[in-house]
């Protein structure tokens, strides 16, 4: 069950520091891209990295995908997109960039955290309850976050 506020955009522009020769922007840089988005995402929900933390939990990235299927460009305006695919388990952030000016995708991938609590260094096998908190999910007791 996907909510509006469970996902962001982002317009950036590419900035030239971020494109090879060709003016095309470097692969790697996407990674970064999804994460400005994730980010907006966080503070839309009110739990981004500081709060995070100061929950008892980090979450680590453990797993990062990231399909390209056109280029984006120097100086072009593009939209990214991140929405909250699954959160029980796990958080999967998927995204998708846009060309800002056409509207065709450019990209999507998704990126996958795991809960770990900060006093113990162990990996939470389900996400933990604020989580859930800042999703606005109830919890059934028998599923419940840790």
């Amino acid at each position: 069950m996907m909510k509006p506020d469970w996902q962001a955009e982002v317009v950036l522009e590419i900035p030239f520091h971020d494109v090879d020769m060709m003016e095309v922007a470097w692969h790697g840089h996407y990674v970064k891209y999804f994460e400005i988005a994730r980010c907006a995402l966080l503070d839309k929900l009110d739990y981004n990295y500081r709060q995070m933390k100061a929950s008892g939990y980090a979450w680590p990235v453990i797993d990062l995908h990231v399909r390209y299927a056109r280029p984006a460009y120097f100086g072009a305006a593009i939209r990214v997109l991140a929405e909250i695919a699954e959160y029980e388990n796990r958080l999967k952030i998927n995204y998708t960039i846009f060309d800002q000016a056409s509207g065709a995708r450019l990209t999507k991938g998704h990126t996958c955290q795991v809960a770990v609590d900060i006093a113990s260094r162990e990996m939470c096998f389900a996400s933990p309850q604020v989580l859930y908190d800042r999703l606005g999910v109830e919890v059934d007791a028998e599923m419940g976050g840790e």
